[in-house]
């Protein structure tokens, strides 16, 4: 069966498209949600009419698009996360953070539209490349510094330390001291 799509479908096809589907997609699926209307003479006719209309639709989609893109944007994003030797995080920043931050600040993205090729691991400004509607893409900056333990810095420090002090025990050890004589000896 052809139908008329009336929606973009992921893996089918985008609006006004006549694609052509199963009967029982189109007639349990498709056609009852509004997603697609039946390709026959009339609607082909009016197809050309909807075209127009549709691409209308996607012009003030993709402006509106890129419009949040030019504001997202200047926005940068930042996240105090714990960090260990090196600058590497004890957890990591996932999409979802993301999202929860560019919620807060006023941006409505899903979080499947924040490509990450894997989760934000370490220290530092990283760029996060968001996809719009209309596949406008933004670049956004995401900076994350690190929060050390006071533990473990007292404990890198003692253990350097404690080296250094070794190291001192060390020498003294291999150096004989000098050979002391009484003074009751010498006298005699």
């Amino acid at each position: 069966m052809e139908v008329i799509l009336q929606e973009d479908i992921n893996h089918l096809g985008h609006i006004g498209e006549v694609v052509k589907v199963r009967d029982g997609y189109a007639r349990n699926y498709l056609l009852p949600r509004g997603l697609a209307v039946l390709a026959d003479k009339r609607n082909v006719r009016e197809l050309g009419h909807q075209q127009r209309i549709v691409e209308e639709k996607r012009q003030r989609v993709a402006a509106t698009a890129q419009e949040v893109a030019n504001k997202m944007s200047q926005v940068a994003l930042e996240f105090t996360a714990r960090a260990g030797e090196g600058g590497k995080l004890f957890g990591s920043i996932t999409n979802q953070d993301i999202e929860k931050e560019l919620h807060d600040k006023g941006f409505d993205v899903d979080r499947r539209r924040i490509k990450l090729e894997e989760p934000i691991k370490a220290v530092g400004d990283h760029k996060v490349t968001v996809t719009l509607a209309a596949g406008v893409p933004c670049e956004i900056s995401v900076k994350v510094t690190g929060i050390f333990d006071k533990k473990e810095e007292s404990e890198a420090k003692a253990e350097a330390q404690g080296d250094d002090k070794a190291g001192e025990t060390a020498e003294a050890v291999t150096q004989p001291e000098p050979e002391q004589t009484d003074s009751a000896e010498t006298e005699a």
